[in-house]
């Protein structure tokens, strides 16, 4: 009987705290709600004029303006490919740091795990609106935002693929005598490469995507192409755009994909 009575009072204290975080949850919501001043009746309300603006001012989109989109698209793909090698080149060098199986010292993978998450915890278009002050506008303020953002995602997920590896095969290498330099090359950098090449193919998507967001604060490509159009009320040249980039996206998916599935 004392056990019962004690399991329904861990059931009862569990409900509790079940209802209680419920409520919490429902409170925030709905204060949240309220400071944002965010109604479903003010949703539909702007649903007609949404329809109107998009079907009357951005559709059909206006092939003329495919000209015009040629050096931005090129400029976004120049952009997404430096920022993904150069990313990787640099946060493959820090992630031996960041793993904890192949760093030389715990004091360089608290520091270049720190440096990795400052870069990764700050978005992209914030590294590029700090770039376009010392840099002025153009394609390397959105270069050098996407190097920096794929340095900080990229440097732990190839710190985690570092960690994932078959420590069999490091101790076998290490067993014979061989030095770090020589058992990163024969055992761990051969088991790195695969996750290497399929993470990078991944960061190449992102950065397709993240491109449009840092170009409309200056950083170049179909971004800032989209945001001057938006600005000139050319909303068809921007529905143009959007679906340039929109193709862009998808072939560079496509092409990624057959890359991962030979590598994996």
């Amino acid at each position: 009987m004392a056990v019962e009575a004690q399991l329904q009072r861990i059931r009862r204290q569990k409900r509790v705290q079940t209802l209680t975080l419920v409520a919490l949850i429902v409170a925030l919501v709905v204060w949240s709600a309220v400071e944002t001043q965010f109604s479903v009746m003010s949703l539909f309300g702007g649903f007609r004029e949404s329809i109107k603006l998009v079907f009357g001012d951005f559709l059909p989109p206006k092939p003329e303006a495919l000209s015009s989109l040629i050096e931005p698209a090129l400029d976004t793909i120049y952009m997404s490919v430096v920022g993904m090698v150069v990313g990787s080149i640099i946060a493959a060098v820090l992630s031996f740091f960041a793993a904890s199986t192949t760093t030389p010292h715990r004091s360089l993978l608290i520091a270049a795990r720190g440096l990795a998450s400052v870069l990764r915890n700050i978005p992209a278009l914030i590294w590029a609106l700090v770039l376009a002050y010392a840099y002025g506008l153009g394609t390397l303020v959105g270069t050098l935002a996407l190097v920096i953002f794929s340095v900080g995602t990229l440097t732990r997920s190839f710190a985690e693929v570092l960690e994932e590896i078959d420590q069999g095969q490091v101790e076998a290498v290490r067993a014979t005598g061989a030095n770090y330099i020589k058992v990163l090359s024969q055992a761990v950098i051969p088991q790195f490469l695969p996750g290497f090449v399929a993470w990078s193919m991944y960061k190449l998507e992102i950065n397709i995507r993240a491109s449009t967001i840092v170009g409309m604060v200056g950083g170049g490509g179909l971004g800032f192409y989209i945001q001057n159009g938006l600005k000139l009320f050319q909303f068809k040249n921007v529905s143009m755009a959007i679906l340039v980039m929109l193709v862009l996206i998808l072939v560079t998916e496509f092409f990624t994909n057959k890359i991962r599935e030979k590598v994996i």
